[in-house]
């Protein structure tokens, strides 16, 4: 925007320059005003085009990073301290996103093939592990139980990543 007011007082000070020299009794002198007005305007052109400031990250872009990291680390202290609670808080917030993480490393839909998806889970897992990933291994009684506690999350974990 600053370039095009530029160029627009640039142009305006050509005309303005040959108005002048049109008026003056030496009609000879008018190719040297328009001349000058002109380098005058190319220069301020350039010159506005140059102090252009460079782009920078898109309104704080460091700090975005940053906030979705320190975000991140809160979400993974959040589980493992779930992980630490009762049978009913595993249920609601760790099984859900472990059979989630468990269905999209496998690349196997549980709703195409529910016995193929168990069974799968079963050979990478173990019964032991298998039965706290199981989405279909909910307890109604569960704020009663204790959980698996963080050994047992930190194992599922780690086979997850072994996939």
């Amino acid at each position: 925007m600053r370039t095009f007011v530029v160029g627009v007082v640039g142009v305006c000070g050509v005309l303005a320059a040959e108005a002048a020299s049109l008026l003056m009794p030496e009609r000879h002198a008018m190719s040297w005003f328009s001349g000058v007005a002109l380098a005058l305007a190319l220069v301020a052109v350039r010159w506005s085009l140059g102090r252009r400031p460079t782009p920078g990250p898109a309104d704080g872009g460091q700090d975005q990073a940053g906030m979705t990291i320190r975000r991140w680390v809160e979400r993974a202290e959040s589980q493992i301290a779930w992980s630490d609670s009762t049978r009913a808080d595993w249920d609601r917030r760790l099984r859900p996103s472990l059979a989630r993480q468990f269905e999209i490393a496998t690349r196997q839909p549980r709703s195409r093939n529910p016995a193929a998806f168990a069974n799968t889970g079963r050979i990478l897992f173990g019964d032991d592990l298998w039965r706290w990933v199981d989405p279909d291994n909910i307890s109604r009684t569960g704020a009663q139980e204790r959980g698996p506690g963080r050994a047992v999350f930190v194992h599922i974990i780690e086979r997850l990543e072994r996939l």
